[in-house]
């Protein structure tokens, strides 16, 4: 294997902290994230979010997570909400006085409008179902949300299912045609030694009453528990004053997403694409167009095999940008700018993932980011040239941002302090700092990476980012992580929010850290993100343990305490790396994937399987399946591993873990198994906060075990 390395040193990167303390577990309560950021119309002063980690007041063990706004007018802030209720992303009204937003009531996100003159905020909406989503007309008198209802509440609905009607497309339960089992007959009581009517009606007792779940959708599974009835999604508009009462614009068996206003009076949404169609089987959809009653409906953008999101409308409502992807596969959004009507529409070819599509006021440019090289720039493309321009670094974040005539507000995260709040001028020039809420950090040791490139077999280029233990002592040797993203089509760097806690926490523990972008990973092109397919073990294999040999060479390695960790998707790269390769002394795989044909049943991210490989039943020939399975390589597992998932982690699901905990243990090996009780896929960046320090500190002890300290 030929290998090109490259070193590339940031002045502004390789320099320690002042500070000296080091970063422990339950600094991850301490950090504050910015959230969504409004500027409001007007231009002076702008909303934003914070998302805080609070100790609950009955266990102090435990934590709540609390989101609530803040105002600035480019120089101060304040905070406007509080209370145990989280809040989150607001909207401003036309003539920038008020804010619509949603909060609990009972249980349920309401509605409520805030004057921000000095009036008390109000309850607008008071929906059984919900209400969230809040978007205001152009002239500020009526407000769009959105309702998610069931489809048992759907068929019962008098207003959104007036004429109490069935789907159009089968439901698909064996037996039954057009959905005719819907049709319960009056009179009919639940009698288990009654007729085949009492007995399904006794049946669907029982599925009432939550003894049963029957099965007949492709998508049941969620994120914590299986979901066998359908949700769907609803607009709705309200008049902006007390007592209101709510009407919906959309109806039926189909879901409706979005809600923004045209200049014209009307309403865009988003839509399945062919409506006839069951909805876990449509991955298409089309953007809307239509009156506030719901009428004079038009098709904007529609196209069979596409998918269209981002779509944003000029200021002065004659055009729109947006991304369109292909539905299936392994794809990247392309940026097309168009009139309003959706026609005229001109590619603008840009090889990253973009998010945030904005105008600015002038009209002159739309303002995006996108993952980038291990960062998350924000770019400008020119309306007129088609040019885009580069605005901010790789080596920090932009996690969100909105526009004023003359200034960007921004949050970002770096090395030096996981989250805050900016402002600059439009070309992201002359910053101004606005919060300290990760303050916090000044007094903490932190570890710079240091950036490297090489070249893989396949010509690639790979980015990786070497890490030295926090307080570093050139006399001393150090254990080594190789720390792995998963996705696979995730993205690491310095611009990356979710990971700098445990990056800091295990260098403030004495290791040195290492971590690259593999290919398949995110930030760097289509072709980059598919060279992965087919071929998930063996060539990102080769892609991070070459950027850990090249750390190992580091003077202060002690390549005797090397160790590896990964979840997800590098979950399996760990299981996968092991069964390969026997130069780490431990390893711990969170909530991966080790057997690909059981990963198709067992997990909602089932998806992955024909994107990058193959459907069981059609890959008899070629193996991919089980030759790409970390599962097939279990017996080859000689490094001690510690295996983690989710107790109702239905992304991946638990099954994956225990079949390679189960037969580690029968063949004598080091195998450890914790299971999160309650846990969801997510432990690294959201979920339980106790689970999330007991994940860390997990990974810590078990690794300590066999490299503990000389």
């Amino acid at each position: 294997m030929r290998i090109i390395l490259t070193l590339i040193f940031f002045s502004n990167l390789v320099f320690a902290q002042v500070g000296k303390d080091k970063v422990v577990a339950t600094d991850l309560t301490r950090i504050k994230q910015i959230g969504s950021i409004s500027v409001a119309p007007d231009g002076k002063k702008a909303i934003y979010s914070v998302k805080t980690t609070e100790p609950n007041e009955e266990n102090k063990l435990e934590y709540d997570y609390r989101s609530h706004l803040y105002l600035t007018d480019f120089q101060s802030v304040r905070q406007i909400t509080r209370g145990p209720e989280s809040v989150g992303s607001a909207a401003w009204s036309p003539d920038s006085k008020q804010i619509a937003f949603a909060r609990n009531v009972k249980g349920k996100s309401q509605i409520f409008v805030m004057p921000l003159d000095g009036g008390e905020a109000f309850q607008l909406t008071d929906v059984k179902y919900g209400a969230s989503n809040p978007n205001w007309s152009k002239d500020g008198a009526k407000i769009s949300f959105s309702v998610g209802l069931s489809l048992t509440e759907l068929l019962k609905d008098s207003v959104l299912n007036p004429q109490k009607g069935f789907p159009a497309w089968s439901l698909e339960k064996p037996g039954f045609k057009n959905n005719e089992f819907l049709k319960t007959p009056k009179g009919v009581k639940p009698n288990p030694d009654g007729t085949i009517e009492e007995i399904r009606a006794y049946l669907d007792k029982d599925v009432e009453d939550k003894k049963a779940k029957v099965i007949n959708r492709l998508s049941f599974q969620g994120e914590a528990t299986t979901q066998p009835e359908l949700s769907f999604n609803h607009i709705y508009v309200i008049d902006v004053k007390e007592g209101a009462k709510p009407t919906p614009i959309t109806s039926g068996f189909t879901s409706f997403g979005g809600g923004a206003w045209l200049l014209n009076g009307q309403i865009v949404v988003s839509t399945a694409l062919d409506s006839m169609q069951h909805p876990d089987r449509e991955q298409d959809n089309k953007i809307v167009s239509m009156n506030t009653d719901g009428s004079n409906r038009k098709v904007i953008l529609s196209e069979k095999g596409k998918s269209f999101g981002g779509v944003s409308f000029s200021p002065d409502g004659k055009n729109v940008a947006y991304l369109k992807s292909t539905s299936q596969g392994v794809n990247i959004g392309e940026l097309f700018l168009a009139k309003a009507d959706g026609t005229d529409a001109q590619l603008i070819k840009f090889d990253r993932s973009i998010s945030g599509l904005t105008w600015s006021k002038d009209l002159k440019y739309i303002y995006f980011t996108a993952q980038s090289n291990g960062g998350q720039p924000i770019y400008r493309v020119d309306v007129l040239s088609k040019k885009i321009e580069q605005l901010s670094d790789f080596e920090s974040g932009i996690l969100g941002f909105d526009l004023s005539n003359d200034k960007i507000l921004y949050s970002k995260t770096e090395v030096a302090n996981p989250n805050e709040l900016y402002v600059a001028d439009l070309l992201m020039k002359n910053p101004i700092k606005l919060t300290s809420v990760n303050d916090w950090v000044k007094n903490k040791a932190l570890s710079f990476p240091e950036k490297r490139t090489y070249t893989n077999t396949k010509g690639q280029k790979i980015d990786y980012w070497i890490m030295k233990p926090s307080n570093f002592d050139a006399s001393k040797k150090y254990p080594l992580l190789l720390n792995m993203h998963g996705g696979p089509t995730a993205m690491w760097g310095p611009g990356e929010f979710s990971m700098w806690h445990e990056f800091q926490y295990f260098c403030s523990q004495g290791y040195g850290v290492v971590y690259a972008n593999p290919r398949g990973s995110g930030g760097y092109g289509l072709d980059f993100l598919r060279a992965n397919i087919k071929d998930w073990g063996t060539g990102p294999a080769e892609d991070v343990l070459a950027a850990e040999t090249d750390a190992a060479k580091q003077s202060w390695v002690d390549t005797s305490r090397r160790v590896i960790t990964g979840g997800s998707y590098a979950g399996y790269l760990t299981a996968w790396i092991v069964g390969h390769d026997h130069r780490f002394k431990a390893a711990f795989a969170q909530r991966g994937v080790y057997d690909l044909t059981t990963f198709l049943g067992e997990g909602n991210a089932w998806r992955l399987i024909p994107s990058y490989f193959n459907f069981p039943w059609n890959d008899k020939t070629e193996g991919v399946l089980e030759s790409n399975s970390p599962y097939t390589f279990v017996d080859k597992i000689r490094t001690p591993l510690l295996i983690k998932h989710g107790e109702n982690d239905l992304r991946t699901g638990p099954i994956q873990s225990e079949m390679m905990y189960k037969s580690m243990k029968i063949m004598g090996k080091e195998v450890e198994y914790v299971r999160m009780p309650g846990a969801t896929h997510e432990l690294s960046r959201t979920g339980n906060v106790r689970q999330r320090i007991d994940r860390m500190l997990r990974i810590y002890e078990f690794f300590e075990r066999f490299i503990g300290k000389k």
